[in-house]
């Protein structure tokens, strides 16, 4: 039984990333939670009972690795899904069971980082890509055809990066009309990292939990709203966490 800690009403996996890697080979569901994540979980209650049904739900920020020491219960380790993937493939590198489906993207992103990755790990583990269009996810048409590509493939993994919380809502919606997957992997921003079109912060920023000041330099027009306004009742709600004056929305 994997130890849990609990961050606004949100049961988080205190578990290694070589833990979960070994976990994995059994298949499972993984969202990686931030800041941003637990500020909509507590204003989407489809989104939160989404997340309910996950397999594993791991720590994607060192601010909630700071605020989990505050509460009493600390983190052991940071996963972010832009490091969760990377270690996958390259742990799973030699298991030919593991064939991945790449989700996500704009325009050709997702075909670069299938090359990429192939090259790297000497083998063809990403097997298929798609970039949808936006919107995709409330046209049923578009969907069915993204089933079908992904059961084509054979993929025996999915790892979908198109933001919180669509990837995870089409996870939950449509997971078991995936003929041959049995991991499913939420990646976030993470495709665009693995092409190099997008910079990750440097590791002494993401070290104590400044990354997401570096994103926000990177893309100021996309996420300032983000991060300056949306996210800021989190400390609030820490707080009141902390204080035992906390209440869940949707107990």
């Amino acid at each position: 039984m994997i130890n849990q800690v609990n961050l606004l009403n949100v049961n988080i996996d205190n578990i290694t990333m070589l833990e979960l890697l070994e976990q994995l080979q059994f298949g499972g569901v993984v969202f990686t939670p931030n800041v941003d994540h637990l500020v909509k979980l507590q204003k989407n209650q489809e989104f939160y009972s989404v997340y309910q049904e996950a397999d594993y739900i791991v720590c994607d920020s060192k601010i909630l690795m700071y605020v989990s020491k505050f509460l009493g219960t600390p983190i052991q380790e940071k996963i972010s899904g832009s490091d969760l993937f990377p270690a996958f493939y390259t742990y799973y590198r030699n298991d030919d069971r593991i064939k991945i489906f790449l989700l996500g993207g704009l325009g050709n992103t997702a075909k670069q980082a299938q090359q990429k990755i192939n090259s790297k790990v000497g083998r063809n583990i990403i097997i298929d890509t798609y970039s949808p269009p936006f919107g995709f996810e409330n046209d049923e048409q578009e969907c069915r055809k993204i089933i079908q590509l992904i059961n084509k493939s054979r993929a025996t993994v999915l790892a979908i990066g198109v933001g919180a919380p669509k990837q995870e809502l089409w996870i939950h919606k449509n997971k078991h009309q995936l003929n041959n997957v049995k991991i499913f992997l939420a990646i976030g921003a993470t495709i665009n990292f693995e092409t190099g079109n997008l910079k990750r912060s440097p590791k002494w920023m993401s070290a104590i939990g400044l990354e997401w000041l570096y994103r926000l330099m990177s893309e100021p027009r996309r996420l300032w709203k983000r991060y300056l306004l949306d996210d800021l009742p989190f400390f609030w709600l820490v707080l009141k966490q902390r204080f035992q004056f906390y209440e869940n929305p949707w107990s």
